[in-house]
């Protein structure tokens, strides 16, 4: 049965995705580099890699396969996990798929640069909203069916 990959740092939807997965009996990982609580539920699993850049990424990377179910907002790792056949959504609830992943890693990288060549336009984003949470929620619940 697939597995449960989140990236778990600054995910806002971990409550909902142990929800989600333990309905549908699914093992959840939860990778970070610490600072989260680890869950009584036996289906959870909390993974603490070692402090670096993109520790934890890998880790999932390295495991994450077909079928499985990635929760990230990072779009490198998404992009792996994608090429390795795994399914993959954002907190906010937008899937990345081999059909879109090009074109948001090309947005990330553009924004990156824009960033970067110009010391006054700072990210920020907007923020996360309870209609996020909801159709994360929805996201999953297709996802593990």
């Amino acid at each position: 049965m697939p597995d449960v990959y989140v990236d778990a740092d600054a995910c806002p939807v971990k409550a909902e995705v142990e929800r989600v997965a333990t309905r549908h009996g699914r093992r959840v990982f939860m990778v970070s580099n610490g600072g989260i609580r680890p869950s009584a539920n036996p289906l959870v699993e909390s993974v603490f890699v070692a402090d670096g850049p993109d520790v934890a990424d890998m880790w999932i990377a390295d495991r994450a396969g077909a079928g499985d179910l990635v929760v990230t907002n990072d779009i490198p790792l998404a992009a792996k996990c994608v090429a390795a056949g795994a399914k993959v959504l954002r907190p906010d609830g937008s899937p990345l798929t081999a059909a879109n992943i090009g074109n948001v890693l090309a947005t990330r990288d553009l924004m990156a640069d824009l960033r970067s060549a110009d010391p006054f336009r700072q990210g920020g984003g907007k923020s996360f909203s309870k209609a996020d949470r909801s159709r994360f929620l929805e996201a999953m619940e297709r996802a593990l069916r």
